[in-house]
């Protein structure tokens, strides 16, 4: 017999007298709600889950594991153990569950990778003069929420929608601060000019409520007001004010016939969309906003272990967990686990009853297919996607001649003017895409001279000693530079005990004596040590683009750092000049307005308007920035 099968049969030996084990250590949990934990080699936690009852739920998995469910099987060939904590209630594992999926983050729980909150508009009508905002976060402070909007593009083009039909505000402070001219936004007629008297709080108060009327889709009620009031002001011969709510009534109708209605229920609705296949499951959120649809959102649940019940379950408990907007319907194409406490749930966030719908038939299961067909479509394209990447990566091991497929890449770049405000960055690459979870990037403070090699060995230096669990993982570095960089990385690496089996190769651009060369043309060129010729990649263009997408995002990545640390220390230096000025007020400055031209272009008003800052302050600051310009 041979060596290789011999291992693998005491390898299935070894792995059913653990699965064994675990089936009679779980025979012996107690029948009461809570969590369990499984956990694999060095007790890393695998899979957290909730139950009504911890004995059947934690004794299925070595029972009742369906032929089909891949991956439960791969999860539990890992499994050499589990935990597991007693709640009083299913609601307390509900949210134990969902805290403990946040802080061990693990490997085949559904892990929401775009954590950010989608952008919303907001609008406070207690205040005196309101105005519309974009923000991120839901708050219960009796402000109106309208949204949320699939992407800030979105969000953007309606807000200047409705300031071109309802011309409030736009002046970013809280408060309204009085002026004696109007600014230019009531000459283009984008405002009312409310800070120079222009407007009565009155009619002011009414335009607040038809954004109110507009945004919550009552939009005949609104078309009905602007119709009466234009009446009402050509009788009494008041023209300008007809023309007024006539060019709102317009604008209103034109927006409405853009609109897709898409549903004849005029609630607000997020439809849940899954589908699944061997490799994973691709779920889409269709928002619905009275009836007219306001974007999408696909998320790739590609590790994360269960049937369709499950993930939409854990789905939903995790992406609404955050401060986000709570719809009136959830439409899901299967009744998840624990429907009823997921309502209470959900009700209790938004303070007010919120339904989770399974629908079966009607127009709510029609938008469930529409949901299901944007997922299919998803799944599809990220399938084909993930081949081409293989293919790229397969391609670029063989032109390198590489160790191992390059699964996980770190590219590497530097960015200064001079030696000055020098800053590293660091972006890794898994399987052909941008891993932002490996993202670093360092002030450079080892050489004030501008020498590339140093300060790209500088930042390379401290990502080996600070990130090891990232540097385990990598297959191959690519730097932005030539010879030079690529010699002093390689001997940085060869001497780290866990980067010594790294390779790096050096992406350069290409030089005028380049250009015109058969074959080459176009493309950069990529040393490699011990290499005097550098390749050129014009057989293997996928290869070449995927190193150049890493190129380009390393240096954005620095750059975009650079720019930040330059303008701050320029800004800081500058206002550190102006006398009582300190640091502590320097920051309420930079924070308030951002840079040194918008604090050049204040007034004294907004000025004064900032945090810690006096009258006489606001003066002296104005007058020396004005003298310096």
């Amino acid at each position: 017999m041979s060596a290789i099968p011999e291992r693998r049969r005491l390898e299935a030996e070894l792995s059913q007298s653990n699965d064994s084990s675990l089936a009679a250590q779980s025979a012996g949990l107690p029948h009461v709600s809570g969590v369990y934990l499984l956990k694999g080699q060095g007790d890393a936690v695998l899979y957290v889950g909730k139950a009504r009852d911890l004995n059947k739920r934690v004794r299925s998995y070595f029972r009742n594991v369906l032929p089909g469910d891949l991956k439960t099987q791969a999860m539990l060939k890992k499994v050499t153990g589990f935990d597991y904590v007693v709640t009083q209630n299913e609601k307390e594992a509900l949210l134990l569950e969902a805290s403990l999926i946040k802080k061990h983050r693990p490997r085949y729980n559904v892990i929401l990778r775009d954590d950010k909150n989608y952008p919303a508009l907001r609008i406070d009508p207690r205040e005196l003069w309101p105005r519309l905002e974009i923000v991120r976060r839901f708050r219960k402070d009796g402000a109106l929420y309208f949204g949320p909007y699939p992407s800030a593009r979105s969000v953007r083009q309606t807000l200047k929608l409705l300031n071109e039909m309802f011309p409030l505000r736009l002046c970013k402070s809280k408060t309204l601060h009085p002026r004696q001219r109007p600014c230019l936004n009531h000459a283009l007629g984008r405002c009312l000019g409310a800070c120079a008297g222009k407007v009565t709080q009155e009619a002011y108060r009414k335009l607040v409520e038809e954004v109110a009327l507009f945004l919550r889709g009552k939009t005949d009620i609104l078309q009905q007001q602007l119709r009466r009031r234009m009446q009402e002001a050509a009788a009494a011969q008041e023209y300008e004010q007809a023309a007024f709510c006539r060019d709102r009534l317009q604008a209103v109708s034109t927006t409405l016939e853009k609109q897709h209605i898409i549903s004849s229920r005029f609630v607000d609705q997020d439809v849940l969309g899954i589908d699944q296949d061997e490799a994973g499951a691709e779920l889409t959120i269709l928002f619905i906003r009275q009836g007219v649809l306001i974007g999408q959102r696909s998320f790739d649940l590609q590790e994360a272990c269960g049937d369709r019940r499950e993930l939409l379950s854990a789905f939903v408990q995790q992406f609404y967990s955050r401060d986000r907007y709570l719809p009136d319907e959830i439409l899901l194409a299967d009744s998840p686990e624990e429907e009823s406490l997921l309502e209470e749930w959900l009700s209790e966030l938004k303070g007010k009853r919120v339904r989770i719908w399974a629908a079966q038939r009607g127009d709510r299961k029609h938008l469930l297919d529409l949901a299901w067909e944007n997922a299919r479509e998803q799944l599809r394209n990220r399938r084909r996607l993930r081949e081409d990447s293989q293919s790229t990566l397969l391609h670029l091991q063989h032109v390198l001649q590489l160790p191992t497929v390059p699964k996980r890449i770190a590219g590497v770049d530097i960015s200064n003017i001079q030696g000055r405000f020098a800053v590293g960055s660091i972006v890794t690459f898994t399987d052909g895409k941008p891993d932002k979870s490996g993202y670093r990037r360092y002030r450079i403070e080892g050489t004030a001279q501008p020498d590339d090699p140093a300060m790209m060995a500088e930042a390379l230096e401290r990502f080996l000693s600070e990130e090891t669990a990232l540097v385990e993982n990598l297959d191959l570095v690519v730097l932005d530079g030539g010879k030079g960089q690529l010699n002093r990385i390689h001997q940085l690496l060869r001497q780290h005990p866990l980067a010594s089996r790294i390779p790096a190769i050096a992406l350069a651009k290409e030089t005028d004596a380049d250009v015109g060369q058969e074959g080459r043309g176009a493309y950069d060129k990529v040393y490699l040590f011990g290499r005097k010729n550098p390749l050129f990649l014009t057989r293997r263009p996928d290869a070449l683009h995927l190193l150049q997408r890493l190129r380009d995002e390393a240096h954005r990545f620095a750059i975009s750092y650079y720019k930040k640390r330059h303008v701050t220390q320029t800004l800081a230096s500058s206002l550190d000049a102006i006398p009582g000025v300190g640091p502590r007020r320097r920051q309420q400055l930079i924070n308030h307005f951002g840079n040194l031209d918008a604090i050049r272009a204040a007034s004294l008003a907004d000025l004064q308007a900032a945090p810690g800052i006096s009258a006489q302050l606001a003066q002296a600051i104005r007058d020396y920035l004005q003298g310096q310009g």
